[in-house]
């Protein structure tokens, strides 16, 4: 499917686009400034968009009032259209953020509950009960997403409520021509309607594509061939970060090796998940590492392993923002895009993979391992490609069995000799393409 050879740049649109945080009931156009950012995704080589809550919220779009409503904030569903068109005519593909599993306290069927109490044809939309109360003091009681009541959790054993949210994802499908789903909190979200999501959305649009959120446990709960095709590798963001910052290199492999290695109780192998170095709910790349050198082999790391990578706005050139420092912080506006050297590297990364068999479908081997040097395989059926990394401050001689005698380095074009060892500058990375 399209989404495997996919790189991902994913927005959060009310942070970017500099709308309040509070929904304050202003008509505004933010969204269309996406438009303006259009050139600079070309130039970087992401393929598609993953817009983080678009519809009509309280506050940070996580808690919905109108599913079929663009977030005042941001503009209007004609403006949002535009967006779109001029994505698909660059050749980007749309991804929503579904937001399924809860709503906000604006949304229309929850006030009718507020309102009319028993009497409410919605009363079996939530999980309520009337004879207690709740922390707004409503006189009811109701569950809310985490114990946050400002997110009022759906019963998704309704008929009736997942009848409405998939009518909300095909009149996004038929209005804006999106051509994929980021599920959030997709590991509490029911499974019956995960299952029903994707064959309806399978009759929606062909190659129609779900990404589930999940933090942890076993991904194949909710990736398997009835529910979502991807979700996000918590694990593996996690040893991104932390291999560098221990100058351990051994934790990323570990988890690569338990995930995608060639021994029968590997847990994820031919599986395509989401991997990313940070989002809009953790501590930015950049904020995170200890030594900044290590940015661009992070971002190596993360193209050159199994998976679809994906960049979130702003961190591309180094943005920083810390998560202790609250949600706005990892969210901030940005006028306009950027270009370093990060950038330029990143971009060439892109390049790479997308241009690479191996690196988009091979599988995984470890070749060469110790704290600070990491050399991994990734072999499809027409091509082999070594990963090469070297996070320490000193240059390195690799010896190892590399299986041919030359090599080009796909992010660069340069031409690479095995013979005698091959020096591994201090911090550097390679994509070596092995002769046939």
């Amino acid at each position: 499917m399209w989404a495997e050879e996919s790189v991902i740049y994913q927005i959060y649109p009310l942070g970017m686009c500099g709308a309040p945080f509070e929904n304050d009931g202003v008509q505004a156009h933010r969204i269309l400034r996406v438009q303006e950012w259009i050139p600079h995704l070309e130039k970087l080589g992401v393929t598609a968009v993953l817009f983080n809550p678009l519809f009509e919220s309280d506050t940070h779009g996580y808690n919905t009032r109108d599913y079929r409503k663009v977030d005042v904030r941001l503009g209007t569903n004609e403006d949002l259209k535009k967006v779109c068109g001029a994505l698909h005519e660059a050749g980007i593909r749309v991804i929503f953020d579904g937001v399924f599993n809860h709503v906000g306290r604006g949304f229309g069927p929850f006030r009718d509950v507020l309102k009319n109490r028993e009497g409410s044809p919605y009363r079996d939309w939530f999980y309520i009960h009337f004879d207690g109360n709740d922390g707004y003091n409503d006189g009811l009681w109701y569950e809310g997403w985490e114990g946050n009541y400002d997110l009022v959790k759906l019963n998704l054993d309704n008929p009736a409520v997942c009848d409405y949210l998939i009518d909300s994802v095909r009149f996004w499908v038929n209005e804006f021509d999106v051509d994929a789903l980021r599920l959030d909190v997709a590991y509490m979200v029911n499974r019956n309607f995960l299952k029903r999501l994707r064959y309806e959305t399978g009759r929606m649009k062909q190659d129609f594509y779900l990404i589930g959120e999940i933090l942890g446990g076993d991904y194949k709960q909710i990736v398997n061939g009835e529910m979502c095709h991807s979700c996000t590798n918590y694990e593996c963001y996690k040893g991104l970060y932390s291999s560098f910052n221990s100058m351990n290199l051994f934790e990323i492999n570990h988890s690569l090796i338990r995930q995608f290695g060639s021994d029968p109780w590997t847990l994820y192998r031919g599986y395509h998940l989401l991997n990313f170095a940070d989002n809009h709910d953790v501590t930015r790349l950049a904020s995170i590492l200890n030594n900044e050198r290590h940015l661009t082999l992070a971002y190596a790391l993360m193209f050159g392993m199994p998976g679809i990578p994906c960049i979130y706005y702003g961190s591309e050139w180094g943005v920083k923002g810390r998560k202790e420092d609250g949600d706005p912080s990892l969210r901030p506006a940005l006028d306009e895009p950027q270009w370093n050297d990060l950038t330029a590297w990143i971009s060439r990364l892109t390049a790479a993979k997308k241009g690479s068999e191996a690196l988009n479908y091979g599988d995984f081997r470890s070749v060469l391992l110790t704290n600070r040097q990491c050399i991994f395989e990734r072999k499809s059926e027409h091509e082999r490609v070594l990963v090469a990394i070297n996070a320490d401050g000193n240059d390195y001689m690799a010896h190892f069995d590399a299986g041919c005698g030359r090599a080009v380095d796909l992010i660069t074009g340069e031409a690479h000799d095995f013979g005698g060892g091959s020096l591994l500058p201090a911090y550097s990375a390679f994509f070596w393409k092995c002769e046939r």
